[in-house]
């Protein structure tokens, strides 16, 4: 079997493609998520052959966002779901097969996700950006700390800020300091930095 987890923010799309995959018969869901933080759990949990994911969950450049899901899980290819924007997200050493355009069809899509295993396409990964700041124990203030566990936990910045009492405004202020002080560039990077120092835990049946 190939397990796959899938990842797309809007519900109707993913339980569709979750469907369509799940019609194979050498094809399995262990997972869907909605938002970056909740994949990456998933990714850590269940090890998955393949990541099927919309390009804009994670932020970035995809060769990134490949790069960040490979380093967690080694053996796991991402396949990513595209509008007509693929060169101007500068996919660079991406493979352009495991991109999924408007034009794909449901078969090619299948295919796509059988397609042969590889290592990751920037090959060797270095170290987790964050990793020489947080071994100083650089200092987090107590309400960066909500912040960063709330985010981790997969809320949005909107979110965060009425559950503590902030302006939209002001959360995004620690959210800069967060990334700024742990040396990262993105919110998927800073849920996984959260992750690894065990800021939030992996529920035992996430």
């Amino acid at each position: 079997m190939i397990r796959c987890v899938v990842v797309h923010e809007i519900t109707l799309l993913r339980q569709g493609l979750r469907r369509l995959l799940e019609d194979e018969p050498d094809l399995e869901i262990v997972a869907e998520a909605e938002n970056a933080a909740h994949a990456l759990r998933h990714i850590l949990d269940h090890r998955p052959d393949v990541v099927i994911t919309d390009a804009a969950v994670f932020g970035g450049a995809l060769v990134e966002a490949e790069r960040m899901i490979v380093r967690e899980s080694p053996e796991t290819r991402v396949v990513f779901l595209l509008g007509d924007d693929l060169d101007e997200r500068r996919p660079g050493a991406l493979n352009r097969e495991n991109c999924a355009v408007r034009e794909t069809s449901a078969g090619e899509f299948v295919a796509m996700v059988r397609g042969p295993a590889h290592k990751a396409t920037a090959g060797a990964v270095s170290e987790f950006p964050g990793e020489d700041l947080a071994s100083r124990k650089r200092v987090l203030t107590s309400r960066e700390q909500e912040v960063l566990k709330l985010l981790a936990e997969g809320r949005t910045v909107r979110k965060v800020a009425a559950l503590l009492g902030l302006s939209v405004k002001t959360v995004d202020a620690h959210k800069f300091n967060l990334m700024r002080k742990l040396n990262l560039h993105n919110k998927a990077e800073l849920v996984m930095w959260a992750i690894q120092k065990k800021v939030v835990k992996l529920p035992v049946n996430f």
